[in-house]
């Protein structure tokens, strides 16, 4: 089975052989200014994590509280179903929540998406997971991972027909970073992965060697 970052990869190259230069080259540019920004630099080891509560997929409530009682949790932040590399990674940490749940973590997945579109995306990668819904990403920028996306990039969305909007329930055009932290029971943050660029993401393998490191 492929790595996520060889799934990603091989994604890459396939946009690259595929999507207008142009729209390529504004893509790159807009990850650029986002991190020569410097904002969203979202929260970093050593930092005690915020705690939250958030509808799951079916519209229950998840607290972060209540499931670091069961253990040490992993949140990975994504931006949203639309978003290749997230369903990418969703199901690359799928493949794995046999070894998490066996290190004794509990794996979280949170986007600004609805319950709804929340729910589409849990069934369409078959996630066994909690998918939460950040609407409006309160929580995200708790996590000091929100940035709003530049009018350019916008218009290049909506030229390719990418409903953020819609996914999202409202019109601000703000994503999360993608980030991926480890919140030890304690609620200390043991471990912090923030990337700018989109196209970056956390291994599960990564993330499975540190909790067992841990215990």
């Amino acid at each position: 089975m492929a790595t996520l970052f060889e799934e990603i990869k091989s994604y890459k190259e396939t946009f690259k052989q595929k999507a207008p230069e142009e729209k390529q080259r504004i893509m790159a540019q807009a990850t650029k200014e986002l991190e020569e920004s410097g904002i969203a630099k979202g929260l970093k080891t050593g930092d005690h994590a915020p705690d939250f509560t958030l509808p799951d997929a079916t519209g229950q409530s998840v607290s972060l509280n209540e499931e670091l009682s069961k253990g040490p949790v992993i949140i990975t932040f994504y931006r949203g179903g639309w978003c290749p590399y997230c369903n990418l990674e969703l199901k690359a940490y799928q493949a794995k929540l046999p070894d998490i749940q066996e290190a004794g973590a509990q794996l979280i997945a949170i986007s600004p998406e609805t319950p709804d579109s929340s729910l589409s995306t849990k069934e369409k990668n078959n996630l066994q997971y909690k998918v939460l819904s950040d609407e409006k990403n309160r929580v995200a920028e708790q996590f000091d991972l929100v940035f709003k996306m530049p009018d350019y990039l916008i218009d290049v969305y909506k030229d390719s027909g990418l409903d953020v909007p819609g996914h999202n329930g409202n019109e601000d055009w703000e994503l999360p970073k993608p980030a991926t932290f480890i919140v030890a029971q304690s609620g200390e943050i043991i471990f912090a992965d923030v990337d700018s660029d989109y196209t970056k993401r956390t291994a599960p393998e990564k993330v499975i060697d540190i909790l067992k490191n841990h215990q």
